[in-house]
């Protein structure tokens, strides 16, 4: 079981010195992630996306935790590829490179994303956009392994040229996709690649999305294969603040998944601009979250982005990882039994302050990751 940290550099200040902030901030809490224990960081790639995402130059970003740190795996959750935004040979070249000064720490995720704001910077048309994501999906692994490439395809065109570096991995990293419609966990499955199931759907959620892929990757035939490493792995979302103070917790956690469910409203339905609301107790922002629900309910694709709780005072079947350490752990621990192969924690939600998500960072490291190492061990033990 792997435990990660994902990041959209989210924001509700968009000031010049907030949004740097934002960025070094980020680089602190990862430096603090690899000292606590986590197995990797992974950076979402949006561009246009006010707010919601200022995480436009991933690359870049990882390159520099990479250069920082000396064990923690850094991950693209995803490199978008349509051609104009991100080349398939730039991106073969940038892939190898990183992963080569960062020692194999690199993971590669693929993805087209996700709203005609994005699409339309460079030029295209959201909706026809998956055949051109393909073409580059199955084109940059050959280009990061063969000594040249030749391609003459329906989006892409490449003279017989040799391309430089070759990945540190061989035959180069794990490869993923990005996952939140059936239709892409099967596709991930089919192709023989990781699953990135970036939603807010919970664990019931998860167990069918799990069901899905893994039926998928094991009826999977050679010549639909992505690269030329299998990668069997499904990656689920856990968005979490994790204090000691329980209600301190579940107010700014709460607050700022309606901060993310109301910007993705924006920006993907058209909705109303995100609220921030820094003076609610926990019982407040609850009494707001269940009366907006049926209005503020966003969708990532087709997936629901709950952004009120009904069972706040429920622990004993945890609902969400805004809590405790011991809410967190219970929580997790239906995730991984759902079929997560990795947490995904999103700490850096809008609003949620840097000294908040380091001490959410520093419990997990402390309580929860250790938990389950130690539960790991002993089943291992049991087998020997």
């Amino acid at each position: 079981m792997k435990f990660s940290i994902i990041y959209e550099a989210q924001m509700v200040d968009t000031s010049r010195e907030n949004e740097q902030a934002v960025f070094h901030q980020i680089v602190d809490q990862a430096k603090y992630a690899e000292e606590m224990g986590f197995d990797c960081i992974w950076c979402v790639e949006h561009t246009a996306l006010t707010q919601y995402a200022h995480m436009s130059a991933p690359e870049t970003v990882l390159a520099f935790i990479a250069g920082a740190t000396d064990r923690i795996h850094v991950g693209h959750g995803v490199v978008c590829l349509p051609p104009a935004m991100n080349h398939p040979v730039k991106v073969a070249e940038r892939i190898a490179t990183l992963d080569i000064l960062s020692k194999g720490r690199l993971h590669f995720g693929v993805g087209k994303g996700g709203t005609q704001q994005e699409a339309g910077t460079f030029g295209y048309n959201l909706e026809e956009l998956q055949p051109m994501i393909d073409e580059s999906m199955y084109l940059i692994p050959k280009i990061m392994v063969q000594d040249e490439i030749e391609h003459d395809g329906t989006y892409v065109k490449i003279p017989k040229r040799p391309i430089h570096p070759s990945p540190y991995q061989d035959p180069h990293p794990p490869m993923y996709m990005a996952c939140t419609r059936e239709h892409t966990l099967v596709a991930a499955g089919e192709r023989g690649i990781g699953a990135l199931v970036l939603g807010f759907s919970g664990p019931d959620e998860i167990a069918k999305k799990n069901a899905i892929y893994r039926e998928a990757y094991r009826n999977r035939k050679p010549e639909d294969q992505v690269g030329f490493r299998p990668t069997e792995h499904l990656a689920a979302l856990c968005a979490a603040t994790v204090l000691e103070d329980r209600e301190k917790a579940r107010k700014i956690g709460l607050r700022g998944q309606r901060f993310f469910a109301e910007s993705i409203a924006y920006w993907y339905q058209g909705g109303p601009l995100p609220t921030i609301d820094e003076d609610l107790s926990a019982e407040e922002q609850e009494a707001i979250l269940n009366k907006e629900k049926e209005q503020t309910i966003a969708y990532l694709s087709e997936e629901a982005i709950p952004v009120g709780d009904e069972h706040l005072s429920n622990y004993n079947v945890a609902q969400d990882a805004y809590g405790t350490p011991e809410d967190c752990i219970r929580y997790v621990q239906r995730l991984i039994d759902a079929g997560a192969d990795e947490i995904l924690f999103l700490f850096q939600m809008g609003g949620i302050p840097h000294d908040v998500i380091m001490e959410t960072i520093r419990n997990i490291g402390e309580k929860v990751i250790p938990h389950f190492r130690a539960q790991a061990a002993a089943k291992q033990a049991e087998t020997v």
